[in-house]
This record gives structure tokens, C-alpha cells and sequence, in this order.
């Protein structure tokens, strides 16, 4: 009989942490919404899919300084009147146990012009503020490190590291794929 009672009240317990971890997943815009606070309302968006070679993709990880996960990356590019105004790139990230999107998004230059988070399904207490994404704007990949300037989060160490990782990612691939290979 205690052992019944033991193992319900586990199960229970299981429950109710389910229901407190998932208390925390946040979604903040959609795809389309995200794209529109991006380009505009009425701007023409392309996609482009990418898929480097070895070569490249060895390329894109030493100056990421980060692992590739996937041979297939996609940009969305605004256009208005054929004028590039940007590439926006969605990533999806692992902070410490649970996912975060962000929306990051490209001059037509390659420069960081902004950060949106999508979705963070970690405790809101590790999100980054968008003051601290403001510090890695304009900030030229060479110097996307926390070594030169890039300030941390005292209790969102892990958030912030996935951020730059992502921007730094991002941004590699832009200057691999899209730049050196006149792709846009």
C-alpha cells in the first residue's frame, strides 16, 4: 500500500515539473512576423538555401570558430526593387538544456544590424536584454569575442556565449558563401 501511494505521489511529482519546465518556453514572434520586423511589411523576401562544400564549410568553422551542424543554411533576403537590404538568418541553439531562435540579421554588407529572439525556452532570467545585444552591433566578426570586448551576463553566461556562437556563425557564412561566392 505505501509503495502505491510512493509511486503516485512520484509520478505526481513528475508532473508537476513538467508542467514548471515547460512554464518557461516562450515564443515571441512567428516566422513571418519575424521577417516583416526584419524587412518591412511589403518587402519582397527571397530564400536562399546554401550548402558549402568541405572546403568551404572547414572555412566557415575556423573563422566561427564554432561546429557546423548542418550542410544546409538558409538566408532570407529583403528586397525592394531588386536592392538588397538585407539577409536574415533563423538559429537554432541549445543554451544549457532547452532551445532558443534567434532572428539574426545582415547588412547587405555582412554587418550584424540586429538581433531578435524568437523563441527562448530556458528560465527568462538567463535571456540576454536587447541592450546586450546592441554591445555586437556594427562589431566586425574579428572582434565578435568575448576576449575583445564582448561583455557577459553574471547568470545568463550560457545565453549569451549560444548568441555570439550563432552571430559569429551567421556571420561566417555570409562571408564565405554569400560574399566571396557573389551569391546575392
Amino acid at each position: 500500500m505505501k509503495t502505491i501511494r510512493l509511486g503516485g505521489f512520484f509520478i505526481l511529482f513528475l508532473v508537476l515539473l513538467g508542467t514548471v519546465n515547460s512554464s518557461f518556453a516562450k515564443i515571441f514572434f512567428s516566422k513571418n512576423e519575424a521577417l516583416e520586423l526584419a524587412f518591412g511589411k511589403d518587402v519582397q523576401v527571397e530564400q536562399l538555401s546554401l550548402f558549402p562544400d568541405e572546403q568551404q564549410a572547414a572555412k566557415i568553422q575556423e573563422i566561427a570558430k564554432t561546429k557546423l551542424e548542418s550542410g544546409l543554411f538558409t538566408f532570407y533576403v529583403g528586397k525592394e526593387k531588386d536592392n538588397v537590404l538585407g539577409y536574415a538568418a533563423l538559429e537554432t541553439v541549445t543554451v544549457r538544456t532547452k532551445p532558443e531562435t534567434l532572428m539574426i540579421v545582415l547588412t547587405p554588407e555582412g554587418e550584424l544590424r540586429n538581433i531578435t529572439t524568437l523563441a527562448f525556452h530556458e528560465p527568462p532570467e538567463y535571456q540576454p536584454p536587447e541592450r546586450w545585444f546592441e554591445q555586437l552591433y556594427k562589431r566586425p566578426l574579428a572582434d565578435m569575442d568575448f576576449n575583445k570586448g564582448v561583455d557577459g551576463i553574471s547568470g545568463a553566461t550560457l545565453s549569451t556565449r549560444a548568441t555570439v556562437s550563432s552571430v559569429r556563425k551567421v556571420m561566417a557564412i555570409y562571408q564565405v558563401l554569400v560574399k566571396e561566392q557573389g551569391k546575392h
